[in-house]
């Protein structure tokens, strides 16, 4: 068999695509977005895999391809899935007949999130099986697994990996792919398909027993494990947290693996901690494998003592590590029965710590001069900034400073209404990507103008889905699969919407921005910037600017006002480092010397 070094997102893709995976939507965001990449670029034609415009149509077009019977893949980080909630409640209810596995990747720590929300508890709110990978190469496996429990269950069925599960790298043997049956295609059954308030009853019904026959199917499951020990107080643990656990716990310390956090294995629970004193549980984000230990223990009034997060013996927030693991078991079993970490650093060799590197925007983002641009039209007025979910939530750094709120995709619209509303004497900007806007966005506009209400719409169009690696969207005119598709112009949909004041410039031309932005300030109503001019990583000007030292003041104007990472003092000079310029001329538009100026060819 062939072995290949995979990420674990990669092995994700790989094996839903080894479980005959036919249909794949997604919408990008960290830690998911490298499953839906991989299926595409290994797509020999059988699966369609598309960039949806949000995670919600994703669902509901994985639904549609899973009622005619093909197995389906919908990928999301975990905020997603709040996008995706309506039609995943109400699919938990009427089920799927081929089977359909949705990835709502975890991100403790959070490391690039808004949240650290735990899937597990959705799972459980909207009582659908969850599947909890611990390892890449186990990920690889257990896709094929939910896939199949899906099909057999008639149900949808969420898979959890978190972002050390979809980052880290692993050699994988690659299996056969398994041999599934073409889809049968979608039979009309109104019974079945269209969810009435009686039908949703009866599968309320139908649902619950289900979920008891998994908690006890889920107790025989290979993947669910008990290593016997000896001693009265044992570990348990789920995730990437069993990996951690398992390279720092003693091995006569009774320990058991869940993989299946919902329904829970409530049989094989209870086997494991019925002949324990104190159990210590082990897990990322929040105790769900705790409270359903103390469930356990208390119907069936066993004497065992359930350590985490509710009793303090575990923290309650951020990622599990290696190092912090060793440290609870030290403190659970007794601080020689774990050994501390071995390291050979001295005051001689040791190694330095890293230096702190908060996120900028890259030099030579178009979004920095948006910014800069409503900065400088805005100066000495009452104006309120509102922002998204993207590269440019990095506008709230300083020396910038113009984010002044920042709630989740698409919020940016209707926050700005909120503010206006209340403080109807401020200008109020709304800044979103033109990802985002198709997103999310284009609702929150609908409502804005339906209501009246007087705000400015920044829309900062890179041509791009920047922050999670480019990916395209409906207004690059490509799909996901490289195909030509129709360029859906925003202008366009902001003219049908009812907008009547719109402008759209480059943000790069300082002085016609400006006053762009000037004469918006001025008007009523809802009315629209697109600051137009794409992000680095698309399009490359080819031309570097350096700093004229005879005519340089130091005054340091370009460092205070724009903050661009290629703009240093070195020496007590002002420089440009030619490596990370990338010639979008800002700066020369901003020097008050004029001592910034393209670099002059040695041709």
């Amino acid at each position: 068999m062939e072995r290949k070094l995979v990420m674990g997102n990669e092995a994700i893709a790989l094996g839903a695509i080894r479980a005959g995976v036919r249909m794949v939507a997604g919408y990008p965001g960290t830690p998911s977005t490298e499953i839906l990449e991989t299926v595409a670029k290994h797509n020999d034609g059988s699966i369609h895999v598309e960039w949806s415009t949000n995670e919600k149509a994703a669902m509901e077009v994985g639904a549609g391809a899973a009622y005619a019977g093909a197995r389906t893949l919908v990928t999301m980080k975990q905020v997603g899935l709040n996008v995706a909630s309506d039609p995943l409640m109400s699919l938990a209810y009427v089920g799927v007949k081929g089977g359909m596995v949705i990835v709502s990747a975890d991100d403790p720590g959070p490391i690039s999130s808004q949240t650290e929300q735990d899937t597990r508890h959705f799972a459980q709110f909207s009582k659908l099986p969850v599947f909890d990978p611990s390892s890449p190469d186990e990920a690889y496996l257990m896709i094929a697994d939910a896939f199949e429990y899906s099909e057999k269950y008639q149900t949808p069925v969420l898979f959890r990996p978190t972002t050390r599960v979809c980052h880290a790298c692993v050699s994988i043997e690659l299996l056969p792919k398994l041999d599934v049956p073409e889809p049968e295609g979608f039979i009309k059954d109104t019974m079945r398909w269209v969810i009435f308030p009686r039908l949703s009853y009866q599968n309320h019904i139908k649902i619950e027993a289900r979920n008891v026959e998994l908690s006890e199917v889920f107790s025989s499951y290979p993947k669910n494990i008990i290593r016997k020990g000896s001693g009265r107080k044992g570990v348990v643990s789920g995730g990437v947290s069993y990996a951690y656990t398992s390279e720092v716990i003693p091995e006569e310390i009774p320990f058991l693996k869940i993989s299946t956090p919902h329904p829970f294995p409530e049989r094989l629970a209870k086997e494991f901690i019925e002949d324990l004193d104190e159990v210590l549980v082990l897990e990322e984000l929040d105790p769900v494998i705790e409270k359903e230990l103390l469930q356990i223990a208390g119907k069936y009034h066993l004497n065992v003592k359930i350590c985490g997060k509710l009793t303090h013996d575990t923290r309650n927030a951020g990622e599990n590590s290696v190092e912090s693991i060793r440290a609870d078991l030290n403190h659970f079993l007794g601080q020689d029965e774990v050994g501390e970490c071995q390291t050979t650093d001295t005051e001689e060799n040791a190694v330095p710590k890293l230096p702190i590197r908060p996120p900028v925007l890259c030099a030579g983002c178009p979004h920095r001069a948006s910014f800069y641009v409503v900065k400088k039209a805005m100066r000495g007025k009452k104006a309120v900034f509102s922002g998204d979910i993207g590269c440019y939530t990095l506008g709230n750094a300083k020396p910038l400073d113009m984010v002044d709120t920042c709630l989740c995709m698409g919020a940016d619209v209707t926050i700005a209404q909120g503010l206006h509303i209340i403080e109807p004497d401020a200008v109020n900007f709304a800044f979103i990507g033109d990802s985002t806007f198709f997103a999310s966005g284009i609702t929150g506009v609908v409502n804005a103008v339906y209501n009246q209400t007087d705000i400015i719409l920044v829309v900062l169009d890179n041509s791009t889905t920047a922050m999670t690696g480019h990916q395209p969207h409906p207004g690059t005119g490509v799909t996901m699969m490289g195909e030509v598709a129709a360029k859906i112009s925003i202008e366009n949909i902001l003219r049908g919407i009812g907008l009547e004041w719109i402008e759209t410039v480059n943000p790069l031309e300082l002085d016609q921005a400006v006053d762009a932005v000037k004469r918006a300030s001025k008007e009523k109503g809802v009315r629209a910037i697109i600051f137009k001019s794409p992000c680095i990583a698309v399009s490359r000007p080819g031309k570097l600017y350096e700093v004229k030292q005879d005519a340089c003041t130091k005054c340091r104007v370009c460092i205070n006002q724009l903050g661009c990472p290629a703009i240093t003092v070195n020496a007590g000079r002002v420089v440009i480092e030619p490596s990370l310029c990338y010639g979008c001329g800002l700066c020369s538009q901003v020097c008050p010397s004029s001592a910034i100026g393209e670099v002059e060819s040695n041709e």
